[in-house]
């Protein structure tokens, strides 16, 4: 009987330690960026004195009251699909590193993508229709969450 409560906890524990793939390119969710001042359509990097932790990765913040806002929701401001370029999420179904100043806001959500070598992938997801984009990017998401 031990063993088969032992065998649950190590089982239960291990689920619940799993957490979405998040792209944490310099340590940090959004490259290090404050993903609260987004929300105030400014990119600005964070700091290392103003960070917190959530669902298993760090945050860095530009501000204090960044922060604080940060952990009074943070479902609100963590950025869709672990913060991998949302077009090539979309279209490619491939996790995609980003450019921390190429962001939208777009239903109280945060949208981040990659923007280099003459390839903005804002401006692809603009021009094209962004409705299909956001269904096909969610869709692939729950696929792909979960690869590390």
């Amino acid at each position: 009987m031990k063993s088969l409560i032992l065998l649950f906890l190590v089982t239960a524990s291990s689920v619940s330690a799993q957490t979405i793939d998040y792209n944490l390119k310099k340590g940090f969710v959004a490259n290090g960026y404050d993903v609260v001042a987004y929300f105030n359509n400014e990119a600005i990097e964070g700091t290392k004195k103003f960070t917190t932790s959530f669902d298993g990765v760090k945050f860095k913040f530009s501000s204090e009251e960044n922060l604080e806002a940060f952990n009074k929701n943070p479902e609100k401001y963590t950025p869709q699909y672990g913060g991998y370029c949302a077009y090539a999420i979309a279209l490619k179904n491939e996790k995609v590193s980003i450019n921390p100043k190429t962001f939208l806001i777009k239903e109280d959500k945060l949208y981040l993508f990659y923007n280099a070598w003459g390839t903005n992938t804002l401006d692809l997801w603009k021009k094209g229709n962004e409705a299909i984009l956001k269904e096909k990017a969610d869709t692939n998401w729950e696929y792909l969450k979960l690869e590390k």
